[in-house]
């Protein structure tokens, strides 16, 4: 059930349909598919010998929102189907962590904490480099106070735009630069939203994962390398 969800969801996602519709129709056929497929799964976890129409249904349900079991004489199986039977109810403390982060990152913005570190940030850019790394440490800074991926790019983004024109700079610079230090640092973070919910997934702390995860605290550095000497740097093109 969960591994045909997860290949419909990608399918959908391939053929560019909007999120939430994927996840419902990739749960809604796992759980048909699992009715048909393999029944006696379904009724084990409804705790029922039988199926019938009410079990089936309760049997789905159950798989998909509470912590479930399936007894099996593999040893590694049990394991597995222990770790990743928890259904929604298993990432309700993810959850609410990404909830938390997000109300305070909203808090942070209404009250221009958020603009005035950018601001304060984007006065030490006084060349090309300078500017670069401002938009680096403006979106690292954010990843660690705002708590929220999202966050860390809108706003430096909002707030580094005219900057990059002014300094003859293609807004690609900045586009990538932000994906560069805002996007993939963010899941290096324990208590942001994708920090969080990474751990939650995997169930591997942000300690544990963090020196592995090369690519992510490596793209800044290569992001100022490169604009140091100049690599890459796009100039805006005037008509």
């Amino acid at each position: 059930m969960a591994i045909f969800s997860t290949r419909c969801c990608s399918f959908l996602n391939n053929k560019k349909t909007p999120p939430l519709i994927a996840l419902l129709i990739g749960t809604l056929l796992g759980g048909i598919f699992a009715i048909i497929f393999q029944p006696q799964v379904v009724a084990q976890i409804a705790g029922v010998e039988t199926l019938s129409f009410k079990s089936a249904y309760q049997g789905v349900m159950n798989a998909i929102t509470v912590k479930t079991s399936i007894a099996t004489e593999n040893e590694t199986l049990k394991e597995l189907f222990s770790a990743s039977g928890k259904g929604m109810s298993g990432m309700l403390g993810t959850i609410w962590l990404i909830i938390c982060a997000m109300v305070f990152g909203g808090i942070m913005d209404a009250i221009g904490a958020l603009a005035r570190i950018s601001k304060s940030l984007l006065s030490l850019a006084k060349s090309t480099f300078g500017l670069f790394a401002s938009t680096v440490a403006s979106c690292l800074a954010l990843n660690v106070t705002a708590s929220d991926q999202y966050l860390a790019l809108v706003i430096p983004g909002k707030m580094f735009k005219q900057a990059y024109e002014d300094k003859g700079l293609a807004p690609e610079n900045l586009s990538r630069t932000l994906e560069d230090s805002g996007t993939v640092t963010s899941v290096l973070v324990p208590w942001n939203t994708c920090g969080a919910y990474h751990s939650g997934v995997l169930g591997v702390g942000v300690g544990e994962y963090f020196i592995y995860a090369i690519f992510n605290w490596l793209s800044p550095i290569m992001t100022l390398i490169f604009a140091a000497f100049s690599i890459k740097i796009k100039q805006l093109i005037t008509k």
